[in-house]
C-alpha cells in the first residue's frame, strides 16, 4: 500500500461550488477510483489561504497505469472538466503534475 498526499490552490469564489461538487460527487466518479486501486480518499481544505490537500492509499500494483485507466475514462473527464476550472494549482507544481506531489515525513500506525 503507498500513502499519497498532494496539494492545489482553490480559487475564491469557487469554494462553495467546490464543496457543493462535492458533497454529491457522481457515482460514476467513485466506482472509478474504486476500480483503479484507490482507498479512503480524503480532500481537506485549508481557509484563508484556499489549499486543498488530498489524502489517498493505493493498492494497487502499477499507480501509473490505474492512474492512465482513471485519465481515459470519459464520466472522470467530465468530472474533472467541472471540477479544475475551481482549482489553482502551485506554481511550484512538478511538469506534469496539477496537483503538487508531497513528500511523506511522518507516519504512525
Amino acid at each position: 500500500m503507498q500513502r499519497i498526499g498532494m496539494v492545489i490552490g482553490l480559487k475564491p469564489e469557487k469554494i462553495e461550488e467546490y464543496k457543493r461538487l462535492h458533497a454529491a460527487v457522481w457515482p460514476e466518479v467513485l466506482a472509478r477510483i474504486s476500480a483503479c486501486n484507490i482507498r479512503n480518499y480524503s480532500i481537506f481544505l485549508k481557509e484563508p489561504e484556499n489549499l486543498l490537500f488530498s489524502f489517498l492509499e493505493y493498492h494497487g500494483a502499477d499507480y501509473a497505469a490505474d492512474m492512465a485507466k482513471m485519465a481515459a475514462d470519459p464520466k472522470t473527464q467530465e468530472w474533472w472538466a467541472v471540477c479544475m476550472p475551481c482549482q489553482a494549482p502551485l506554481e511550484t507544481r512538478k511538469e506534469g503534475e496539477w496537483w503538487a506531489g508531497m513528500e511523506e515525513v511522518f507516519f504512525h500506525a
